[in-house]
């Protein structure tokens, strides 16, 4: 090694080969500068690909969702698209056909009372109303996905009045301590309304209350479908 440095000493002292020295220098340097731009670049890849599998992800949590969805559509909820009823000459025939008719007798009797324990439910959110959400608000939740929630909003809903609806004596005693928890809840802001808070809905509904869904129950807000009461470290969601 010792022989190996004096011969180095003595090339480097040669100026014939300091050049070449000079030259492989160099173009260690270059190497050394591509390497590190090699490294951050494997790097900045590891990153992107990290990323991309956290969409994938992501879309087959959405395509588990929207299958689902499409499995249990209802077959009472609106589609999207759906053509109106025919307009123009057609309705004017109908029109004209039923004052031509003579009016049918009516039959005179007492007024028919609502039932008192007739549950309201949630008017499902048509094109129009979809349509008139902001984009931030909506994201990327589907008009089926809205309308879904609006079924599991109802759900909840039912299976709440229906407890409250029914005669303390005939409920056993898991029901007795919902329908306290049920009149614990109630405040001088929701007489005469109906309903539910968070609980219903994971209880009812089997829902989780999480992000997405706070922000579809945001959406019916803006279409008029309900409206937040708050108060006792509750939020009560009123149906409109």
């Amino acid at each position: 090694m010792i022989k190996r440095l004096l011969e180095l000493r003595a090339v480097a002292k040669d100026p014939d080969k300091q050049g070449t020295l000079l030259k492989i220098e160099q173009e260690v340097s270059a190497i050394n500068k591509l390497l590190d731009r090699f490294e951050k670049y494997v790097g900045e890849q590891r990153g992107l690909l990290k990323h991309l599998k956290d969409l994938e992800g992501f879309f087959q949590e959405d395509e588990q969702d929207a299958l689902h969805l499409k499995n249990n559509i209802p077959p009472h909820m609106p589609k999207r698209g759906q053509q109106a009823a025919p307009q123009g000459g057609g309705q004017v025939a109908v029109q004209s056909r039923q004052t031509d008719a003579p009016p049918a007798p009516q039959e005179q009797g007492p007024p028919r009372k609502a039932h008192r324990n007739q549950i309201k439910e949630m008017e499902f959110i048509t094109v129009p109303e979809f349509d008139s959400i902001p984009p931030y608000m909506k994201g990327r939740v589907t008009y089926d996905q809205l309308n879904a929630a609006v079924q599991s909003i109802n759900a909840a809903v039912t299976s709440k009045y229906k407890i409250l609806h029914q005669p303390i004596k005939t409920l056993n005693n898991v029901s007795r301590t919902l329908h306290q928890r049920f009149k614990d809840q109630e405040t001088k802001d929701t007489k005469g309304q109906f309903f539910i808070v968070e609980q219903d809905i994971r209880e009812f509904a089997q829902l989780k209350v999480d992000k997405r869904f706070v922000g579809m129950l945001n959406m019916l807000r803006h279409c008029q479908r309900l409206k937040e009461v708050r108060g006792g470290g509750l939020t009560r969601f009123i149906l409109l």
